[in-house]
């Protein structure tokens, strides 16, 4: 049985660098003979369909999920309904391949081990303590802002991507399945 793979959140007000640090981040990883795979939440409304094209003709018709597939990739969509309502982050990881680590966007409350993305310069106040549930470390491009001052975690420069890649390798474990 394939052993599940170690989830690494990057969490972070918007416009905070949480997707840039973790693009940073992942070939590093790879690098490191890691096998990766990620997860983005979102709170905007996304259709990656266009009207009128086969899928979404398929799902106007009332398919519960539309594959498109091709040499290259393949696409799957599902949209949820009342009876079908979102997945949640353990249930989205079950249906990844057997891989060493997901990196995750999002999903803040979840309780997966996760980096903060924060930079006092956007003027965005930090997360209340509640909000940040097993908070591995903070990555700032202001180490000695006031706000830091009491965090209880290491942390990390955010401008330093392979600096944060070492933490966590380090800190999680991380080695090939």
């Amino acid at each position: 049985m394939p052993r599940k793979p170690l989830v690494l959140g990057f969490a972070g007000p918007s416009g905070s660098g949480k997707t840039t640090l973790l693009a940073a981040v992942l070939p590093l990883l790879t690098a490191h003979g890691l096998s990766v795979s990620c997860i983005k939440h979102t709170h905007h409304a996304v259709d990656m369909d266009t009207p009128g094209k086969d899928t979404w003709i398929f799902r106007e018709g009332g398919a519960r999920e539309v594959i498109l597939a091709s040499e290259a990739r393949f696409v799957l969509q599902r949209a949820y309904t009342p009876e079908s309502p979102e997945l949640d982050l353990d249930a989205l990881v079950g249906r990844l391949d057997a891989v060493d680590v997901v990196l995750v966007e999002g999903f803040r409350p979840h309780g997966h081990p996760k980096i903060l993305v924060y930079r006092p310069s956007l003027g965005k106040p930090l997360p209340a303590p509640e909000r940040l549930t097993s908070l591995l470390a903070v990555a700032t491009d202001q180490p000695d802002h006031p706000d830091l001052a009491d965090i209880g975690v290491p942390l990390l420069p955010l401008n330093e991507p392979a600096a944060v890649a070492a933490f966590a390798v380090e800190r999680l474990g991380m080695e090939r399945a």
